[in-house]
């Protein structure tokens, strides 16, 4: 397999997001190239416009991008305040990669992530990996419970389109 190039963004990835740098800080049409793989391998994350991924990218503390050569193969993210609380997000890995580690990259990398090293608490929620996690050292709650709103049908909230 041909080198894998891990990438921390700067704090709201302004070159991906306004630039679409990838490796090497070269433009590559980084922004397409990530919704590209959200649709193709993040059945959550399907149908994501531009826009919207900008803007996901300007509020994310800590931004991962995988690069093999021109093609992003992973990508994650995180929120946080810093002290308390973050939640990593859109953790995803190319399907026809899995299994090499690289999720593992991802994660370490984001875990690893100087905004991140002080924080009480790492939160993240999955569907369909809860044993990948576990194997990462993250474990079940059993204190607290999973509450959500859907956005759709609250007025006070609005969407981005």
């Amino acid at each position: 397999m041909t080198c894998i190039r891990l990438i921390q963004h700067a704090p709201g990835a302004p070159g991906l997001r306004f630039l679409g740098l990838g490796p090497r800080l070269l433009p590559c049409r980084g922004l397409l190239k990530l919704r590209r793989l959200l649709d193709k391998h993040a059945f959550w994350a399907k149908g994501r416009s531009n826009k919207q991924l900008r803007h996901l990218l300007a509020k994310s503390t800590v931004v991962i991008s995988l690069w093999r050569d021109q093609r992003i193969v992973g990508f994650g993210r995180a929120t946080s305040d810093g002290i308390f609380r973050a939640v990593l997000w859109d953790i995803v890995v190319a399907d026809d990669l899995q299994g090499l580690g690289l999720g593992r990259q991802v994660v370490d990398a984001l875990l690893a992530a100087e905004e991140l090293k002080n924080v009480e608490k790492i939160y993240l929620m999955t569907t369909n990996s809860t044993e990948f996690y576990l194997q990462l050292g993250f474990k079940r709650s059993k204190q607290q419970s999973l509450l959500f709103i859907n956005g759709e049908s609250h007025p006070q909230i609005s969407h981005l389109e």
